[in-house]
């Protein structure tokens, strides 16, 4: 297995304006942008090596092992009433935290005769983080009662994405995860994404040779890729954290498709 691959990550160019990406209801397939993007070369790490080194708080990122009882993805009872709860407790444990609110989950699939069929989203192939400073706080309130809602924002809270591969290995369109202390202020653009009813704001990220990119290959299902979208402590540890489908130029042809489901938590201290 390789040391790394070579290959092209699409950057935001940064314009002055700031950028709008209008989605469908579904709020997961882009229907238009003001913004302008542009592919820069870049090396992958293969993070294998060093797996059990990363950290949510230092690098933004960490490889987790954990097992589902879910059979199907593409149920969404399933996912509901299962993988949810799953992942409540997985997180509980893992950051010791005082409460857990797994809010949102999507499927990917990168086949588009498949995508269109279960009506599941793409691999998002732009470099960019999930949450800002004022998207974060605006969607615990969105979605917890206003009296819970003060009064867990008057604590620490993190927001979390867990991403599973629900067909295993991936092979094909790999998650490439930016090393949060290698992203400077400046790179970090707000990106309003503007639903039907909905008004969000997401990080796209501009381009910085300083950028230090990994993936772990060949990831299975067992394995779970936590990545910390957003951190309300301002002590030092990882905030925001990068991360983006890519082409993996030395993929075989005829491998199977990526196939992936990405929950969102509200994690709370």
């Amino acid at each position: 297995m390789a040391d790394a691959v070579k290959t092209a990550l699409t950057y935001l160019v940064d314009t002055g304006v700031k950028p709008v990406t209008f989605v469908s209801r579904d709020d997961e397939t882009p229907r238009g942008k003001t913004a302008e993007y542009t592919e820069y070369p870049a090396e992958i790490r293969n993070a294998r090596p060093c797996e059990t080194e990363f950290t949510l708080d230092k690098e933004g990122f960490e490889l987790r092992r954990r097992t589902t009882a879910v059979k199907d993805f593409f149920d969404e009872d399933s996912v509901k009433n299962v993988y949810r709860p799953e992942l409540e407790q997985f997180l509980l444990e893992v950051t010791g935290a005082k409460e857990v609110v797994v809010f949102d989950t999507t499927i990917r699939v990168e086949d588009e005769g498949k995508r269109a069929l279960c009506k599941v989203g793409r691999p998002v192939q732009r470099v960019h983080n999930d949450y800002t400073d004022w998207s974060a706080p605006k969607r615990v309130r969105e979605l917890v009662p206003a009296d819970k809602a003060e009064e867990l924002l008057r604590g620490r809270f993190t927001i979390i994405n867990v991403w599973r591969p629900i067909r295993g290995p991936v092979e094909s369109m790999p998650l490439a995860i930016c090393d949060a202390r290698s992203i400077a202020p400046k790179d970090l653009v707000p990106t309003e994404r503007r639903a039907a009813d909905r008004v969000g704001e997401v990080q796209h990220l501009t381009y910085n040779p300083d950028h230090r990119w990994w993936y772990f290959p060949k990831q299975e299902v067992e394995e779970t890729t936590l990545i910390k979208c957003y951190d309300s402590a301002l002590d030092g540890r990882a905030r925001y954290t990068a991360h983006t489908g890519f082409v993996d130029p030395t993929t075989p042809a005829g491998i199977a498709d990526r196939q992936s489901i990405e929950a969102r938590s509200f994690v709370f201290y």
